[in-house]
């Protein structure tokens, strides 16, 4: 499951790669809107699927109030 989860992963990388050298090129409005749009979907998709496949959350442990000892406590 995870390999799958990595190859496709490794496709929108890729696909995201080709797109972004698509846009360097020359191009008309609509094929740079349709390639934009694209480019969109497949940082969207590339970020669920991330998110889904790396679950990591981290949480602080509630942190204690220490006190600091006074002048008047140390003596």
């Amino acid at each position: 499951m995870i390999d799958e989860k990595l190859a496709l992963l490794r496709t929108h990388r890729n696909n995201i790669g080709r797109y972004r050298g698509l846009l360097k090129t020359q191009l008309t409005d609509c094929e740079r809107q349709f390639i934009e749009k694209r480019l969109s979907e497949e940082r969207t998709a590339m970020a669920r699927l991330a998110a889904s496949t790396f679950p990591l959350t981290f949480q602080m442990p509630a942190r204690e109030s220490y006190a600091t000892p006074t002048a008047e406590a140390v003596t």
